[in-house]
């Protein structure tokens, strides 16, 4: 099994710069290649048990004026021989490393659902610590600082997790190599998810919120919580919909996303 990129630092420590290195960033984006044209770059973090596929529909959605750059964690998918991550500290150091390495001076955006919201979060926190590139717009979905509660099977039973939350896509649980690697990648998350103390930073980028109507992991006004956490809340939208809202409707919520993008970027 190949190693974690980025080596653990101790609990409750912290990383000094520089970044620890990360060896060929680009294993960690889909696709490989972004769209050269594009005058923005989107980062896009995945849930718990998932991958970088959750969004492949995304690029048709938002059009070449938007490069997508999908995050694919180590331990699921093309990259399930690697061991997932299992802590928070290292693995948001790791992809602050990946996108200081994409980065090419176009603005840039991130986007995150439930843990990967939780990741876009940290990620934007870190990046503007370092004084590094720090993203133009923070968009978050389905997990907000305070208000949210894991189910109680995340740690115990994953697979327990992953199917009352909906998280199993449609053939999964009938193979059992995909259905082991995914209980997997749902365990490692979990325990990322476990090690976050909420220190109450505030970010400076504009933050958008997004989230499911009936979603049961979120108290009600939830996401409103990230009003203290920026500089500048753009507010919370609202679908139709469970936790996992946004796999139907997708269109609509690019569409929003879009006109931020548009606004907050444009002048880099």
């Amino acid at each position: 099994m190949d190693a974690v990129d980025a080596v653990a630092a101790p609990r409750g420590g912290t990383y000094a710069d520089p970044l620890p290195e990360v060896r060929d960033a680009g294993r960690w984006l889909h696709p490989a290649e972004p769209e050269p044209d594009a005058g923005v770059r989107l980062f896009l973090l995945h849930h718990s048990g998932g991958g970088a596929s959750m969004y492949r529909a995304w690029p048709a959605e938002l059009g070449a004026a938007v490069a997508c750059r999908a995050v694919q964690l180590p331990g699921r998918q093309e990259r399930r021989r690697e061991a997932p991550y299992t802590r928070l500290e290292p693995l948001v150091a790791a992809l602050a490393e990946v996108v200081a390495q994409d980065w090419d001076g176009r603005p840039y955006a991130v986007f995150g659902h439930s843990m990967g919201a939780l990741l876009g979060y940290r990620l934007t926190v870190e990046l503007e610590r370092r004084a590094l590139p720090a993203p133009a717009l923070l968009a978050v979905s389905g997990w907000a600082p305070t208000g949210f509660s894991a189910p109680a099977a995340l740690s115990s039973d994953p697979l327990a997790a992953l199917r009352l939350l909906g998280g199993l896509p449609a053939g999964v649980e009938a193979d059992p190599e995909l259905l082991a690697q995914a209980v997997r990648a749902m365990a490692a998350d979990g325990a990322v998810c476990a090690d976050h103390r909420d220190d109450g930073a505030v970010v400076g980028a504009p933050v958008v919120a997004y989230q499911g109507r009936e979603d049961p992991l979120l108290a009600p006004g939830a996401m409103r919580a990230w009003s203290g956490r920026t500089a500048e809340f753009l507010g919370c939208r609202t679908f139709p919909g469970d936790h996992y809202y946004l796999r139907d409707h997708a269109r609509a919520l690019t569409a929003d996303l879009s006109q931020s993008l548009s606004r907050y970027t444009a002048t880099g």
